[in-house]
C-alpha cells in the first residue's frame, strides 16, 4: 500500500514538472493561418527605421516589410497581415498567450526565452554603435586621447562593451534615449553608445548626427515563433522564406533602403 501511494505520488510529481517545464504556446498553427487568411504579427510602432509610424499614421520600416512579405509567402497576399504594436515587455508573452501568430519587434534570442518560443533565422545583425555630432571625433580612439564622455543607457550589456573597447573614457549613465540626447545637445557628453538599429533612426530624425563606423558586438535579430510540433509547418515555412532572401540579397537591399548599417 504504502509502495503504491509512493508510486502515484511520484507520477504526479513527474507530471507536474513536466507541465513546467514544457509549456508550449497556443499560436495558430500553419493550417489555421490559411483558414483565417491573414497572418498575425506583432511589430514596434515607435522604433524607427526598424517598425515605426510615417507622417500619414501607417507602420513602415524593415520589420514591417518582413512582415508582409511573410504574408505574400504563406498566404499570396502583402496585404494578408494584421500589424499588431507591441510594448517591449509583451514581445514574447503575446505569442504564448495566443495573441498573435509571430513577432517581429528586434527580439534577440536568449536561452531563458529560448525555453518559452523558438526562434527564427536571423534577418538582421545589430551592434552597439557610437552616435555624435562632435566633428572632433573620428573613430574609437578619440575618445581615449581627449577623455571625452560618452552617455550609456544604465544597466545595460553596452556599458561593457563600451569599457572594453574604449578604456579611458568616462562613461555617464542616463535613464532614457531623450536623456541622452539632451546631453548631447548640451554638449555635456561626446557621444551616445546604444543599439545600431535604433541610432540609425535617431540621425534620420536629427541628421546633425552621425553614426562612427566602429561598430561592436553582433546580436541577431530573429522572428519570434510558437514551440511545439504542430508548429513545425510554420516554423519550417518563416526559416524557409529569410534563408532564401538572405541568399538573394533582399534583406540586405531592404536594411540598407531603410539606413540601417
Amino acid at each position: 500500500m504504502l509502495e503504491g501511494k509512493r508510486i502515484t505520488f511520484l507520477f504526479v510529481a513527474f507530471a507536474f514538472a513536466c507541465s513546467m517545464f514544457s509549456f508550449s504556446s497556443n499560436a495558430a498553427e500553419l493550417r489555421e493561418i490559411e483558414r483565417r487568411g491573414k497572418l498575425i504579427v506583432a511589430v514596434k510602432d515607435n522604433l524607427r527605421p526598424l517598425g515605426f509610424r510615417d507622417a500619414t499614421g501607417n507602420l513602415q520600416g524593415l520589420e514591417i516589410d518582413i512582415a508582409k512579405r511573410l504574408a505574400e509567402e504563406i498566404l499570396g497576399r502583402p496585404d494578408a497581415v494584421v500589424l499588431q504594436p507591441v510594448a517591449n515587455q509583451n514581445r514574447i508573452s503575446v505569442v504564448l498567450e495566443d495573441q498573435v501568430d509571430l513577432t517581429i519587434a528586434r527580439v534577440t534570442a536568449t536561452a531563458s526565452r529560448s525555453r518559452l518560443v523558438d526562434f527564427s533565422a536571423s534577418y538582421y545583425f545589430d551592434s552597439t554603435a557610437f552616435v555624435t555630432k562632435d566633428a572632433n571625433v573620428q573613430q574609437l580612439g578619440d575618445f581615449s586621447l581627449g577623455r571625452r564622455k560618452i552617455a550609456v543607457l544604465k544597466s545595460s550589456t553596452t556599458i561593457a562593451q563600451v569599457r572594453f573597447a574604449v578604456k579611458n573614457a568616462p562613461l555617464v549613465g542616463v535613464d532614457s534615449y531623450e536623456q541622452a540626447r539632451s546631453l548631447l545637445e548640451a554638449g555635456e557628453v561626446s557621444a551616445f553608445a546604444a543599439d545600431a538599429s535604433v541610432l540609425a533612426g535617431w540621425v534620420q530624425e536629427y541628421p546633425q548626427y552621425r553614426i562612427l563606423p566602429s561598430l561592436l558586438s553582433a546580436e541577431a535579430l530573429s522572428v519570434v515563433m510558437p514551440r511545439g510540433l504542430q508548429y513545425d509547418p510554420l516554423r519550417q515555412r518563416v526559416n524557409d522564406a529569410i534563408e532564401r532572401w538572405q541568399a538573394s540579397g533582399w534583406l540586405k537591399a531592404r536594411a540598407t533602403y531603410w539606413g540601417l548599417p
